[in-house]
């Protein structure tokens, strides 16, 4: 492989080459907004570029550099899921309806990273209001998967993950409220981390979604530079540390559910590398089932609250797929919510409870690898499943159980990533990044295609620095 630009180096190394005035942030800002201009046209990865915003962060950050001054993020490219206020752009949440509302002020994940010294290069694609597993809204064509354009990248943080795997951003912030960070980076060869929930807040934010399950979490090509940005959002250290031998509950198809044949094989080699690491890995049956009782009514029961007047008012402005759960939130009744209320605390209590046993949980993060844009699998290994939960049934219930949970790409299946998905007790989450660190290196997973793809394509238009 060429030599990597840095817009793929590690946050480290980035932080001493601009320290050492070898690497200018301003030069770094530059090659990456020309490799947006080039790139997303292919993969409407960005909903809206600030390439004005990113210079001027990236004059200031030299600047300070030129001044001995340090900063966690100083100078590195950012992108920011169109779900986080940053003070003078639209957040549009991914709907027409909300296009034109210019934030007045940054929320508080974006005033972190701007603290931090970060470079934003952009707002990214999200599935309206975060509502969907797949990156499709009425504002841009779908968001597509940098390995494969014809593919998904997953959702609803879709646009995040590709930023990064494009060469768009060294690092993304997206949020997680069933998988919506875990299941793009899977798809996309990434690293994804849903902190534990409350680790990492956003005050001052007006929208609401998934409230009882979301955290905003790091995408990133490895579990160090997501240990980066989890500290600056969660405003404190989680120092690297020895993990010792731990015993890891591996569940190859959680709740019986199909895994492709091709996924299955990759992510059982995966597990094989923690256990020659030498943890201490057992197969498990883990008991997962209810999520759904929980997850379903209640983040129904926000929808209506929040945007239920929506289909009296502006329902042509809707997606479909947003339509279709607004009314379907109009049925609820209030002993249904009431019921899964109930069920969310019996939930909570019982995967609690498996950590008695257990250090780690692990599963696969997804069922199949990426899928063609529009072409949810309605098949797997030969068993019917929905087109809603089908090929992405492993990752909610970890937000229904509270727990930290990340993915980490082990192989390719189809051409494709694959990721395997490992979770720790709430309040673990420094611990789950140190095992991903060590599993990374283990596995020694290939970005070549994908770096090879976009670094021609930048370089057939006179872009890059390296």
């Amino acid at each position: 492989m060429a030599e990597l630009q840095p817009v793929y180096w590690p946050i480290a190394d980035l932080l001493t080459a601009f320290r050492a005035r070898e690497l200018s942030p301003v030069e770094v800002a530059r090659d990456v907004l020309e490799r947006i201009e080039v790139a997303d046209p292919q993969l409407n990865a960005f909903l809206a570029v600030t390439a004005e915003l990113a210079l001027e962060q990236a004059r200031l950050a030299e600047d300070a550099y030129r001044r001995g001054e340090s900063g966690a993020l100083l100078g590195v490219p950012v992108s920011v899921k169109d779900a986080f206020d940053l003070a003078g752009v639209p957040t549009t949440l991914g709907s027409l309806i909300h296009r034109d509302d210019v934030a007045a002020a940054d929320s508080g994940v974006v005033g972190r990273l701007r603290a931090a010294g970060a470079v934003i290069v952009g707002k990214t694609n999200t599935a309206e209001f975060g509502q969907s597993a797949t990156t499709e809204n009425r504002l841009r064509a779908a968001a597509r998967n940098p390995w494969d354009p014809m593919r998904t990248p997953g959702g609803s943080s879709g646009g995040a993950a590709a930023s990064v795997a494009a060469g768009l951003a060294t690092i993304a912030v997206g949020s997680d409220g069933g998988g919506s960070v875990r299941i793009p980076a899977a798809f996309t060869g990434l690293f994804g981390l849903k902190p534990t929930q409350g680790l990492c807040r956003d005050e001052g934010a007006a929208f609401r979604a998934m409230s009882d399950f979301v955290s905003p979490g790091p995408l990133a090509w490895r579990a160090s530079d997501a240990r980066v940005m989890l500290e600056v959002l969660a405003g404190r250290a989680l120092a690297p540390r020895g993990p010792g031998r731990l015993r890891i509950a591996w569940c190859a198809r959680p709740e019986g559910r199909p895994v492709a044949p091709e996924v299955a094989a990759i992510v059982a080699e995966g597990v094989a590398a923690l256990a020659r690491l030498g943890h201490d890995v057992a197969a498990v049956d883990l008991p997962l089932a209810g999520w759904e009782q929980a997850f379903g009514p209640l983040v129904l029961d926000e929808e209506r609250r929040e945007r239920g007047h929506l289909l009296e008012t502006r329902a042509d402005e809707l997606s479909s797929y947003e339509l279709q759960s607004l009314r379907q939130a109009a049925r609820l009744t209030s002993d249904e919510v009431e019921l899964a209320r109930r069920e969310l605390i019996a939930y909570r209590e019982r995967i609690a409870g498996l950590f008695a046993d257990y250090d780690l949980l692990c599963t696969p993060t997804v069922a199949v690898p990426a899928f063609p844009i529009g072409r949810r699998p309605r098949t797997i290994d030969g068993e019917r499943v929905s087109a809603l939960w089908g090929a992405f049934p492993f990752t909610v219930p970890f937000n229904v159980a509270l727990t930290s949970a990340a993915t980490l790409p082990c192989g390719f299946a189809d051409g494709m990533p694959v990721g395997l998905q490992l979770v720790a007790r709430a309040g673990s989450d420094g611990l789950l990044l140190d095992v991903s660190e060590r599993v990374e290196e283990a596995l020694g997973f290939d970005r070549a295609p994908v770096v090879e793809r976009w670094a021609d394509i930048a370089a057939a238009s006179g872009s890059g620095t390296a």
